[in-house]
């Protein structure tokens, strides 16, 4: 089946299995592997913005994504500078192994459209869904409120 989907603001049209996986499309078929593929379970961590809202990659089809408008962590920086939320993930010591950072990223661009200014236990609650392997969300959890405050500066 044929679809187009614009990703990372670069349209792509291609001719894909009815079966494939958008994780799969996009690590395999378009080599951006910062979306992680974590084998169909429920980690979280191929997460990626699909027309805005968050969703994770190995639930949905490539071919549900047709005309869609994709962002992975490969678009978040732009004309090589990092965006607020990535600086303060960097500034905050948020990256923790890596492996799960992109989709904190990505599902945290979500939250602060919606909320611009969530509390702490409304971070924690929208990152329940990305689980991570490391100390906790502690850093994450503060690196999200500090790029909510310079959102709110900018």
């Amino acid at each position: 089946m044929e679809i187009t989907v614009t990703v990372n603001g670069k349209k792509y049209t291609a001719d894909v299995k009815p079966n494939l996986l958008l994780v799969d499309f996009l690590r395999d078929n378009l080599g951006l592997t910062g979306t992680k593929d974590d084998g169909g379970s429920t980690s979280g961590v191929c997460t990626i913005l699909l027309n805005g809202v968050s969703v994770k990659s190995s639930f949905i089809l490539a071919v549900q994504a047709d005309g869609s408008e994709i962002v992975t962590i490969e678009g978040v920086a732009q004309n090589g500078q990092l965006s607020i939320l990535q600086e303060s993930f960097w500034e905050m010591h948020a990256v923790q192994n890596g492996f799960c950072t992109p989709a904190m990223i990505l599902s945290s661009m979500d939250l602060l459209k919606q909320n611009p200014q969530p509390t702490e236990a409304e971070i924690r609650a929208w990152l329940d869904g990305i689980y991570s392997r490391d100390t906790g969300y502690q850093n994450v959890v503060s690196a999200i409120k500090y790029a909510a405050e310079k959102l709110q500066q900018a």
